[in-house]
C-alpha cells in the first residue's frame, strides 16, 4: 500500500475552483495530461459519475485509458474517486478536498494505491511518479483558474483592451 498527499493554493473563488475542477468533460482544457475525459453514465441517481479518462500518448506512443467512478459532494467540498479499470494498480482511490484559506482555495489530492506485482513500477516508483505529475497538473490547474479569475474580475473594457 502506498499513498501521496499534495496541496496547492489557488487564488480564485471557491465556486470557480469547484465548478471547473468538477466539469469532467472540460478536463482536457484544464489538465495537460488528458487527451479526453468523458462521462459514461450517472449512477446512484446522479450522485456517482462513471468516467473514462484517456491520456495523451506516452514517450513510447502508448495511450493509457481507464474508467473511474467519481462521487462529488458539493456540501462538504470533497470528491472521492475509485478506479474501476485498475490497469497496473491493485487499486487506486483518490480523495480531493477543497478549503478556503488565506489567498484562495487549498485544493488537496490524496491518492491511496497499490501496484500489481507485474506492474512496470513498484509502489515506491509509482509514488515518485504520481507526486511529480500531480504537482505539474496542480500547477497547470492553478495557473488556468487564476487567469480565469483575473479575467472575470476585470471590467469588460479592460478585457477588450487586453485582447488587442
Amino acid at each position: 500500500m502506498a499513498s501521496t498527499d499534495n496541496t496547492i493554493v489557488i487564488d480564485a473563488p471557491m465556486d470557480l475552483v469547484w465548478d471547473r475542477t468538477n466539469d469532467i468533460e472540460s478536463w482536457p482544457n484544464l489538465f495537460t495530461e488528458y487527451a479526453e475525459a468523458r462521462i459514461l453514465e450517472a449512477l446512484d441517481g446522479g450522485k456517482r459519475l462513471r468516467i473514462r479518462l484517456t491520456l495523451h500518448p506516452d514517450e513510447q506512443g502508448r495511450v493509457w485509458s481507464w474508467i473511474s467512478d467519481r462521487i462529488p459532494d458539493p456540501e462538504t467540498r470533497t470528491v472521492r474517486a475509485h478506479r474501476v479499470e485498475t490497469g497496473p494498480f491493485e487499486y487506486m482511490d483518490i480523495t480531493w478536498t477543497y478549503h478556503e484559506v488565506e489567498g484562495g482555495v487549498a485544493m488537496r489530492w490524496m491518492q491511496d494505491f497499490s501496484m500489481k506485482p507485474d506492474a512496470p513500477l513498484d509502489d515506491a516508483g509509482m509514488t515518485e511518479r504520481l507526486n511529480r505529475n500531480t504537482r505539474i497538473q496542480m500547477a497547470a490547474i492553478r495557473d488556468r483558474l487564476e487567469r480565469e479569475a483575473r479575467e472575470a474580475r476585470q471590467p469588460s473594457a479592460a478585457r477588450e483592451a487586453e485582447r488587442r
